[in-house]
């Protein structure tokens, strides 16, 4: 089976089709003769499958560049970026600086917003329904549900079906995955462990996700609906899933990512594009490695081009990295919201 027997507006018509049907059954007055769909119909107008959907497809082959300041994001748009991801510290700082990560300042985000022309993203804590609304209000592109802020919600996710922005979500395996995009999640990205320099964990979960993927190709009918069981969602995403052979959504790479053969890596495993969180601003050639990573990330099936991307930086000047396996169980970031 082709993975790309469905386009993506195919699996967008999928998802949102439900929605699209109880906007038109509320229009026409036929509400009473479908009360399965009243709780339902009580919630806010959603965005338009187009829009929500769409959205992150058009990133794809893309870097997303995690910026604090509107200098920052002027780099990244100026080096090819496709989106800034506007945070209070970046992860490396959040890691350091220890007590609780939360939104950026809106006024922050408003000044990058204002001064780039490429999307702005934003991050809220798990869980945290109002810092959504906050960044849904003041009108930012997308939404990172961020394991790198400290969690408002040890054990709920926000219900990003209630919102019109698109939502992305970390995700170490398959399971989570599906999880994040039955709660309305529009992109998934690996979690990695972000702040460190080290792609290691990413590269083990998109490995993870790539693998459990091939074993749900295999998967009798049956067996699926066990697996779905298992992962506590629908039947019928799992279906999908298998009969795409990927997730339904877009799925970036993201955690650890500081070079541009690290992007080529990610890239070769199966991400459809790059997050770059403390890789290129704590680095000592933010503007060089941000030209390089956007080119390594583009061509990263060419290993000329990657091969060039890697002669324009010097690794003497790459952030300091952190090594995994010296951080306490309390201190990875990516176990938060499982």
């Amino acid at each position: 089976m082709k993975t790309y027997e469905l386009s993506f507006w195919e699996v967008e018509e999928f998802f949102y089709k439900l929605a699209e049907i109880k906007d038109v059954i509320k229009e026409a007055g036929l509400l009473e003769y479908y009360p399965e769909f009243k709780k339902d119909l009580k919630l806010p107008a959603q965005a338009t499958s187009m829009v929500r959907h769409a959205f992150p497809v058009f990133q794809k082959g893309g870097v997303v560049m995690d910026v604090t300041n509107v200098e920052q994001a002027t780099i990244a748009e100026n080096a090819g970026a496709v989106a800034v991801m506007v945070l209070d510290k970046l992860p490396y700082d959040v890691r350091k600086a220890g007590g609780v990560a939360r939104m950026a300042d809106p006024n922050v985000i408003e000044e990058v917003m204002n001064s780039i022309t490429i999307p702005v993203m934003a991050k809220v804590r798990i869980g945290h329904y109002y810092e959504a609304k906050v960044l849904e209000t003041l009108g930012v592109d997308m939404i990172d549900e961020s394991e790198v802020l400290t969690p408002a919600d040890e054990e709920h996710h926000i219900n990003k079906w209630e919102f019109k922005v698109p939502f992305v979500n970390g995700a170490r395996d398959l399971g989570e995955a599906l999880r994040r995009i039955t709660e309305g999640a529009s992109m998934i990205r690996t979690k990695g462990e972000p702040g460190t320099g080290n792609v290691s964990e990413a590269v083990k979960h998109m490995r993870i996700v790539m693998k459990q993927l091939r074993e749900l190709m295999s998967l009798l009918p049956e067996e699926r609906l066990k697996k779905a069981r298992e992962y506590q969602v629908p039947v019928q995403l799992v279906d999908l899933t298998a009969k795409l052979g990927r997730l339904p959504v877009v799925n970036f790479a993201a955690g650890g990512i500081a070079t541009p053969a690290d992007a080529a890596l990610m890239m070769w495993l199966g991400a459809d594009g790059i997050f770059v969180g403390s890789g290129i601003f704590k680095s000592q050639d933010p503007e060089q490695r941000a030209l390089a990573i956007v080119l390594a990330t583009a061509f990263w099936d060419v290993p000329e081009k990657v091969l060039e991307a890697q002669k324009m930086i010097s690794e003497s000047k790459s952030m300091m990295g952190i090594d995994i396996r010296q951080l306490k169980p309390e201190e990875l970031m990516q176990v938060r919201g499982l």
